[in-house]
Formats: structure tokens, sequence, C-alpha cells
């Protein structure tokens, strides 16, 4: 899932693998007995001059050969299964005598068009040739492939930072001095909170102020035009080392300043749609509003459901237990029951939302998915038609914090054609626990 708005960006990766070319070919490798033709290069060397009977060949980048003779394969043939003297039946064994011909007067060919190429190239064996043409011996290796400079170590601190004022939850006045930044990586807490601390893998959301060190210019904020917090799971590489890897260890409720050289930034390329150069050093004043690991669950008051919604027992981490109402009929539209209120901001459409849920059929309660059996946290973007409609309606404009039972008719479900462990034309039953909510 990506964001149209200009956000720290994210790593990613390549695959690549090698293998036969030929097993890539329809059907796979060629199969069959090969037959080649091959002519040792002492033969080839004598023949076209280059050397005397019995004199070795000279190795590549100068000197002399001490391996063996070894006999050069210049052209192959795969043979054909039974084939006649011309190949056009299947009577005699083998590739027929005309077959043997005509590879032989390939080899030939091909050979001819090596010494060719040999003595167009040789020194003196054309009018046009110099001493920086090329020779069959130059060998030439590309220039390795650059890599991107690694992240430097984080430090708490630096003989020169910027200026920082302003209280979290608002958008920070950062000053930069004169003097450049001598490239470290910089992540020191301003103030700490007393939330919870941000581990690895933690569904984590911060609000950021940032500023290009090297021009002097703003970049665009969290806090900028009704902007949304970002929401990541921290040290995963989804971000930008100076967002991802900044966090990490640091407490909920905790303003955190990070200077971040290009290594630790948008590295070689710099971020053309930010106005961010290749060589720029930013700064960031990041706020870490909210963490939630894996696994995190919302507390809080319960409110039970009405007396015709299914009953909802909580088990903690484990998948809720849900109780039907007996003989009751099939809603024909979405229902929604709000079992614990948070008290975090509402959730927009748009918005990037981690929840955990608990899914069961409507008819006997037999749960039939649960993120919290799998110990991970269920992220989607609101309204963005990536999960059922009976999810993208019901949960938008609820808080975050919040516990929420929806019932879902099959027509804003899986329909007539169900779904996995769904029979068809079933209404469903999800309670859903709204962790957080952001720009993702």
């Amino acid at each position: 899932m990506t964001e149209k708005t200009p956000s720290p960006g994210g790593a990613g990766t390549a695959d690549s693998s090698a293998g036969d070319p030929a097993a890539s070919r329809p059907g796979g490798a060629v199969a069959g007995d090969r037959e080649s033709i091959v002519v040792p290069p002492s033969i080839l060397a004598q023949q076209a001059g280059w050397a005397q009977p019995g004199e070795r060949l000279a190795a590549a980048g100068g000197g002399t050969r001490t391996d063996d003779d070894t006999p050069q394969i210049f052209a192959s043939t795969v043979r054909r299964a039974e084939l006649s003297e011309a190949g056009y039946d299947e009577n005699p064994p083998g590739v027929g005598r005309l077959g043997v011909i005509l590879g032989t007067v390939l080899a030939v060919l091909l050979a001819g068009s090596a010494v060719t190429l040999y003595l167009v190239n040789k020194d003196g064996g054309s009018k046009d040739s110099s001493p920086s043409a090329a020779k069959p011996d130059a060998v030439k290796t590309a220039p390795p492939t650059p890599t991107a400079d690694p992240v430097p170590p984080i430090k708490d601190d630096a003989k020169v930072l910027p200026t920082i004022t302003g209280d979290f939850g608002k958008k920070a006045e950062i000053q930069v001095p004169g003097d450049k930044s001598d490239g470290s990586f910089v992540v020191k807490v301003l103030s700490e909170g007393s939330g919870a601390k941000v581990e690895k893998g933690n569904w984590t959301s911060v609000d950021y102020t940032a500023k290009d060190w090297t021009t002097g210019k703003d970049i665009p904020s969290s806090y900028d035009n009704s902007g949304k917090p970002q929401i990541f799971q921290a040290g995963s590489d989804a971000l930008i080392p100076a967002l991802d890897q900044a966090v990490v260890g640091k407490k909920a409720g905790s303003r955190v300043l990070v200077v971040a050289p290009p290594a630790a930034a948008f590295g070689a390329q710099g971020k053309a749609d930010m106005s961010i150069g290749a060589k720029d050093d930013l700064v960031f004043v990041i706020d870490i509003r909210n963490t939630n690991a894996p696994d995190a669950v919302v507390s809080g008051t319960v409110t039970p459901p009405p007396a015709d919604f299914p009953q909802v027992k909580d088990n903690g981490k484990k998948p809720a237990e849900i109780t039907p109402v007996a003989g009751a009929k099939d809603p024909t539209e979405l229902k929604s029951h709000v079992l614990i209120k948070g008290t975090g901001p509402a959730v927009e459409k748009g918005e990037k939302v981690v929840v955990q849920y608990t899914g069961a059929l409507f008819k006997d309660g037999k749960v039939f998915d649960s993120s919290l059996s799998k110990g991970q946290a269920f992220s989607f973007p609101v309204g963005g038609g990536q999960v059922i409609q009976g999810w993208d309606q019901g949960l938008a404009g609820q808080t975050v914090g919040s516990r929420v039972e929806l019932v879902i008719p099959a027509a804003l479900a899986y329909g007539d054609k169900g779904q996995g462990d769904i029979p068809p034309g079933s209404t469903l039953v999800f309670v859903v626990d709204i962790l957080d909510a952001g720009q993702g």
C-alpha cells in the first residue's frame, strides 16, 4: 500500500536467480544425445600460421600456456531419433552421413570466421590497426556495481546540532546552525514520554517536523494541512532509517531529535518530489504518539451488546467467544455496536488502520478466522476496497482504541460465493479492536 502525499520513503529489495537456460524453455531442457565437432587449438594455429608445429599458444594476457591442448568446441548438434541419411524418414539409426558432412562444413566455416577476426585485430594485420586496437587477449572488466552507503551507527550527540523549540504534539521550530553537519547519525531524546517502549516490530505512529539542513528549507510535515501521523512497524525497514531505526527503544510520548546524513535518509538518489538533494543532511523532530505490540488488544469499560446482538466474551489475547441469538433471522443491513469506546481520533476514510479481529458465523457462532490466533495485528486502508464492504463501512468514523462488534449481511460480506470456511449466503459477526490509525 502506498500513499500519494510526500512522506518518508521506504526501502526496496530485488531478487535475482540464475539457472540452466535450457530449463526455462517450454517443456524444460532439450532431451536426447548430443555430438560435438572439436578442433584442437594447435591444429587451428598451425593452419592459420599463428604457431609452428609443437609450439604452445600464448595465454590470454601474455605468457605461454602450460595447460593441455584442450579441444575447443566450435559446433554442436542434437541427434534426431531414427533419421535416414538425409533425415527424411525413420529407418537407419544415427544422424546419417549427410548430417556429419554438413556438421563438418559448419565447423570449418566457424573456424574460418575465428581466424579472420583474429587477423583483422592482430597487430600489423590491417592498415587501420593501432596499438590501441582491440586484441583477442585483451581482458576488460566492467566497473563494479555501486552499492548504497552503509547507515552509520547512531550517536546521541554531536559537536553542532540544530536548536529545537516547541511542545510535544505540536509542530516544532527547527533552527539549523550556520555550520555544516559533521555527517553523524544522531538520535537524541528531547523529552521522554511515559508510554510503552517501542520494540522492534511494534506498530508505531509518529508525527514529525522536518527540515533540510543543507538548504535550510522546510520539508512537508505531518502537522501540515491536516496531515496524518505516519504509522509503520518499527525496525522493519519499511521507512528510511531516520524514522524506522530512530524510534526503537524510545517510549511513546517522547519527542526525539534526529539528524540524518544521506545514508540514513534518501541515499544517493535524494527525493526529488520533496526537493531533497542527493547529499543533503536532514533534521527530523519526531513525536512518538503510540506503539502497539503485534499481539496487542484494546482495554477499557465494556458496554454489553443489545439483546438482539450476538453476545461476546472477552478472552484477552485469544479469539473472542461469540454466542449467537437463538432463532434470530439474518439481518439485511449492517449493524454495529461499540463494546469499548476508545479515546483516540475518529478513523477517516483512506486512513490505514491497525486492528485485531475475531470473525464468526452469525447462525452458530463458529469462529472461522482471527488475527489473535496468528499473534499479528492486521492493517488496511479504510474505504480502500481491500476488505469486505461491511468493514469499510462499519469502521469508518469509529475512534482509535475502540472495540466494535459488527453484524454484516452476506451482501456486504462474501455474498452467494462464500469464502473458505464461510458458506455461501452467510451473515458474519466480527469483533474488531482498533489499535491505531494514520498514514501508511
